[in-house]
């Protein structure tokens, strides 16, 4: 009988391939990154032929562990709300949509004309947003009417790999329910938003449960990839609802939060979570039956990585000298900063914002900065900045749901000062796990145990998570973060008219 479990997390930044036991062990991990375009202030794309290959190269390095005849069965997660078009025979027509891009600002203005947003939201558990699928084919049937017109399917960036692995297009309910087009009371496409926003439903893939098996490997995967033809290809999830499962959040409560390139802070319910403000989202679950509210930051680790490429070339070069991460340098310097960053804010909106702001014209700020300030300052400053517009979203939930622990996972999660900060802000036990990096791989490579059968059901989960590191809140570094959080979020919203002014500046100076 097979004896593994292989799993694909789709990132923003790259493939992570994982091999697991089916007791629960992890074998090995493998990553091969991709590149990414972002351009026109908000606009980012990324070639699905790099998914591909990515997931070819990394699987034929795992596949050394074990042989491809050992695999039970296959899943992917991946990073949801991004449109890739296919024709009728699979061809790509154009470079993915990603989920960060906000082009479709416009349609998503048009939509909300035609549907009231708070019906919308009720229907799709999300509010009206240009992040979203079905405003992003709205965009493309303004503006690239060919392409649609050849669009047989739109895809999110696991459905395309599955496509490529059983020759069958389809998506799970977890990346439905980010379309912006999904009911999530029934569980099927809702016919009223398809036609407000004027496009084909038929562009619309099959939605079915994460566990279903979508198909097997194919012969043309299985010589691209080393698998075997006939493996079972589990439908996978969206990466937020598959980490939800890698967290043991199976169940409600089960808090926990995600913090990379992007981050997001969730938990499981049995009901949609309904924000009067429509701050937060809703999705399916990857466990049938049960839902997923977040909240997120769009660009998390991604401002941090900004913030390295940007402003610390010494940290770079000495951590070359000294063979050492550099990020372990930044850390330490901001470790250096006392709370509040010695009065820096930094706003990490740096590709507009999600929640709580939705605002896509939002851009990064540093805000007190004097000719003290020091490099170790704006390190924590950007780190706070993340945690800050985190905690607003824990905030909200907070009203409504009781916040006792918080597991978090993710690179960002590796800083102990990161975590501390976390348990500072948000006021409750911060819980890291062993695997950081691996807990949304995990929580598919469970999918696929339990749609092939492996498992009786998300129980098992339980044998793959261990709790690694525990942070509690500081009483005294707790009361400055809460004279310091009001005056962040003070400082979003007096820049509001700012950000509208800017933009417009911006497309004044595309249009020269």
């Amino acid at each position: 009988m097979p004896n593994y479990l292989l799993a694909h997390d789709l990132g923003t930044s790259g493939n992570k391939a994982t091999l697991f036991t089916v007791d629960g062990q992890l074998v090995a991990s493998r990553t091969s990154p991709y590149p990414t375009k972002y351009f026109n202030g908000n606009w980012a794309e990324q070639d699905p032929a790099q998914w591909w290959k990515a997931v070819c190269q990394s699987t034929k390095e795992l596949l050394k562990s074990c042989g491809g005849k050992d695999i039970a069965a296959v899943a992917l997660s991946g990073q949801m709300m991004g449109l890739t078009a296919v024709d009728r025979n699979g061809k790509v027509l154009r470079p993915s949509i990603l989920y960060c891009d906000q082009r479709s600002e416009k349609q998503a203005a048009r939509l909300a004309e035609r549907i009231e947003p708070k019906r919308f939201y009720a229907i799709t558990g999300h509010r009206i947003s240009s992040v979203y699928v079905i405003e992003k084919l709205m965009w493309l049937k303004d503006h690239e009417p060919g392409n649609y017109r050849k669009t047989h399917r739109t895809l999110c960036a696991k459905d395309y790999i599955n496509y490529r692995l059983t020759g069958r297009m389809a998506t799970d309910y977890s990346d439905a329910s980010g379309t912006n087009a999904f009911d999530l009371k029934t569980f099927t496409w809702s016919e009223k938003i398809v036609k407000a926003a004027g496009i084909d439903g038929e562009m619309l893939p099959e939605a079915l449960p994460s566990t279903a098996i979508v198909g097997t490997i194919t012969a043309e995967a299985a010589r691209a990839t080393g698998l075997k033809a006939g493996t079972p290809v589990a439908a996978g999830g969206g990466d937020g609802s598959c980490a939800a499962v890698g967290v043991g959040s199976i169940r409600p409560v089960g808090a926990y939060n995600y913090i990379g390139s992007s981050s997001w802070f969730g938990f499981t319910t049995e009901k949609m979570f309904v924000d009067e403000k429509m701050r937060t989202m809703t999705w399916a679950h990857c466990v049938p039956g049960l839902l997923h509210p977040t909240g997120s930051t769009q660009t998390a680790g991604a401002s941090y990585r900004w913030l390295r490429n940007t402003l610390c070339r010494h940290e770079i070069a000495e951590a070359k000298r000294r063979n050492v991460d550099e990020y372990e340098l930044m850390n330490a310097a901001a470790a250096q900063s006392p709370v509040g960053a010695n009065g820096v804010l930094f706003l990490p909106y740096m590709l507009g914002e999600r929640s709580p702001h939705w605002n896509p014209n939002a851009r990064g700020v540093f805000a007190g900065m004097n000719l003290g300030t020091t490099h170790g300052d704006l390190y924590r400053a950007v780190m706070e900045g993340i945690t800050m517009n985190l905690a607003t979203i824990v905030e909200i939930f907070r009203a409504k749901v009781p916040i006792q622990s918080v597991r978090v996972i993710g690179g960002c999660a590796r800083s102990r000062l990161w975590r501390q900060m976390m348990a500072d802000l948000y006021g409750c036990r911060i819980e890291k796990l062993k695997m950081l990096e691996e807990a949304t791989s995990m929580g598919a490579a469970v999918i696929a145990g339990v749609g092939a059968g492996v498992f009786r059901n998300f129980d098992v989960v339980e044998r793959f998570i261990e709790v690694d590191e525990t942070a509690a809140p500081d009483a005294r570094r707790r009361k400055r973060y809460r004279q310091i959080l009001p005056v962040f979020q003070e400082c979003y919203r007096s820049l509001v008219g700012v950000y509208e002014r800017l933009a417009e500046l911006q497309r004044g100076a595309g249009r020269e």
